[in-house]
């Protein structure tokens, strides 16, 4: 029965400790989304500005490149608008740091606790083979009192395990909808369906394009307006678009403007630079919102809570039902070996 239980434990803690680690791996990729999301973001509204303030000073006597620079300000700008309609993870990232620390807390108590019964349950048999041996009444009413004890906590343990098991698969028979309600007030159905399914069938939510055709600003020149969709279904997209428009037109800035602005050098390189960093950012972006990653934190987390761990609370189940009737037993024989000794 202590064999059993051992191994029900030690299922139980791996399982558990596969759920932490996919719940902390997930929390580092959305905690990695805000701060890529935070920082290109500062980029834009603040060093990308001030380089484009100080140009359309040094080319203010050139409208036609002034009206580039307005035009790479509105870009800018829309991707801006587009960062900030990303679902922002900060909520979700905290409840996955407060329920890991949680389960962590309850986890190191139970696999203890659990340690500490079965080293109990140890003593008290190492108990009854004493008194038998030696054939002492005072270690017999010691095993006959701990015995009882032992039997009041194999059932509560039993119960305790039952319960935990139970809940357990209740959960895993239908996590995700289970998910899907308890986001509903932060993310929207249709990003947390990406996240939980991930069907390669669909394109990702934040790279759909509304409509064909060609982008608003696809056949402006140097200046113009541009139109940017508002829509977070698209913020990829149009931060991909944009990024590149204005490393369009940048590039162009360089190739005319400086022969005839040479002091526009700094600036113009500066905001090259800003570019190049946007479009790594970018990139990164995209990998750490590609569904792939975060549905195999899930699909780990699912493996070993309601396999492992499910598997470990039956084991445990188990080992509390045997010694519960081991202590049954012991207890029921208890008298007759009292009057044996008695006779002696």
């Amino acid at each position: 029965a202590v064999g059993v239980g051992f191994y029900g434990n030690s299922e139980t803690n791996d399982g558990v400790f596969q759920l932490l680690y996919a719940l902390d791996h997930a929390n580092q990729t959305l905690t990695g989304i805000d701060s890529l999301v935070a920082s290109t973001t500062l980029q834009m509204q603040g060093g990308l500005e001030q380089h484009l303030a100080r140009l359309n000073e040094l080319l203010a006597s050139r409208g036609d490149y002034v009206q580039t620079l307005k035009f790479t300000q509105q870009l800018a700008g829309s991707i801006v608008l587009q960062l900030q309609e990303l679902p922002a993870w900060r909520g979700v990232s905290a409840d996955l740091t407060e329920l890991s620390g949680q389960v962590a807390y309850v986890e190191y108590y139970r696999w203890l606790a659990y340690l500490l019964f079965f080293i109990l349950v140890l003593t008290v048999c190492l108990l009854a083979c004493l008194g038998l041996a030696k054939h002492s009444r005072c270690l017999l009413v010691l095993m006959l009192c701990c015995g009882l004890l032992m039997l009041v906590l194999s059932w509560a343990s039993l119960a305790v395990d039952t319960a935990a098991a139970v809940g357990t698969s209740d959960f895993c028979v239908a996590p995700d909808k289970f998910i899907m309600n308890q986001t509903d007030d932060e993310i929207s159905a249709e990003v947390v369906h990406y996240y939980l399914y991930c069907d390669q069938s669909l394109s990702s939510p934040f790279q759909q394009v509304q409509g064909g055709g060609h982008p608003p600003w696809c056949c402006l020149g140097l200046g113009g307006s541009v139109t940017v969709p508002h829509s977070p279904l698209q913020a990829l997209t149009v931060f991909q678009r944009s990024l590149t428009t204005m490393q369009i037109q940048i590039q162009g800035l360089i190739q005319y403007a400086l022969p005839l602005f040479p002091t526009a050098e700094k600036d113009l390189l500066g905001v090259q630079q800003l570019l190049n960093s946007s479009e790594t950012s970018l990139h990164q972006l995209t990998a750490l919102l590609d569904c792939r990653g975060l549905h195999k934190d899930y699909l780990d987390g699912l493996i070993g809570i309601c396999y492992d761990g499910v598997e470990g609370l039956l084991y445990l189940g188990l080992f509390s039902l045997l010694a519960a009737a081991a202590f049954s037993t012991v207890i029921c024989a208890a008298p007759r070996a009292w009057k044996q000794l008695a006779g002696r």
